[in-house]
């Protein structure tokens, strides 16, 4: 596996999947990228590059846990494109992920080509989802025969009295078969550590990214899925608003892993956004 060191010296891992233009894929979590895989065939278009964050997968842990930070990961995304030796590049960031992808994006406009933003996590900006909000669009699930004991969980989890979080994992897909089971072992975080830092006090600040994103001119694309409990269309639609030039699609039938759900609608939005 291929790797880099970051400006403070830790030594970090990245691996690349298909052919063709590159694009930086930042995995949520903060978690290695395997679970992201190909994206559902999206590697059949371009060549995605698929950073391991310090202190997961292949990764090494660093000295300063302070390095964590969501802020502080910017400049390993910087440390990657210039390994890459890329003038501008093409950014995807899934979940946390995003938070990071557009922490960059306001950090270095100049050098971003294209951002896709999945199903993104909002913290960054200061956009809140409630809990009425994962309330409202769990419901929509109540016809499911595994809802009424992930609803009970979530109801406990919002108020506070519960943290059951292995058993409202249903919502975050749109069909709970077994390959969003399997996937679902896959897509858990392992660096508890790496985890509590990435939105550490200081992590964010929504109102110099939000002044940023408004001046920010590459196209973005935000994409969410209709039934994702993690970041609602809602949010999504609020966050595209943030850009000049946004465009939002809402997947039918998705939740927070698109390209698990429906991977061929999934390609045929992301591949047409990426070029």
């Amino acid at each position: 596996m291929p790797s880099f060191t970051a400006s403070d010296g830790t030594r970090l891992a990245y691996c690349t999947e298909g052919a063709g233009d590159p694009v930086v894929c930042l995995p949520g979590g903060p978690m290695d990228s395997r679970y992201l895989g190909g994206l559902g065939g999206l590697s059949g278009h371009r060549s995605l590059i698929l950073p391991d964050p310090r202190g997961t997968g292949l990764s090494a842990i660093p000295e300063d846990a302070s390095s964590y930070r969501c802020d502080r990961l910017v400049d390993d995304v910087e440390a990657l494109r210039e390994h890459l030796g890329l003038a501008r590049m093409d950014l995807l960031g899934h979940s946390g992920g995003a938070n990071l992808a557009v922490r960059y994006a306001a950090r270095y406009p100049e050098r971003v080509g294209r951002l896709a933003l999945i199903t993104p996590g909002t913290a960054a900006v200061g956009i809140a989802i409630t809990g009425e909000m994962r309330r409202e669009g769990a419901r929509r699930r109540s016809d499911e025969p595994w809802f009424p004991a992930a609803y009970a969980a979530l109801e406990a989890i919002t108020e506070g009295t519960g943290s059951d979080w292995e058993a409202i994992a249903p919502f975050f897909w749109g069909r709970w078969d077994a390959a969003a089971r399997q996937h679902h072992a896959a897509s858990r975080p392992d660096n508890a550590e790496a985890v509590a830092g990435f939105g550490a006090e200081g992590a964010f600040d929504p109102p110099a990214t939000r002044a940023a994103l408004a001046a920010f001119r590459a196209p973005v694309l935000l994409l969410a899925g209709e039934f994702d409990l993690n970041s609602p269309p809602a949010s999504t639609a609020e966050f595209a608003g943030l850009f000049p030039d946004a465009s939002l699609v809402v997947q039918s039938g998705a939740g927070h892993y698109p390209w698990v759900d429906d991977p061929e609608r999934f390609v045929a939005t992301t591949a047409a956004f990426l070029r």
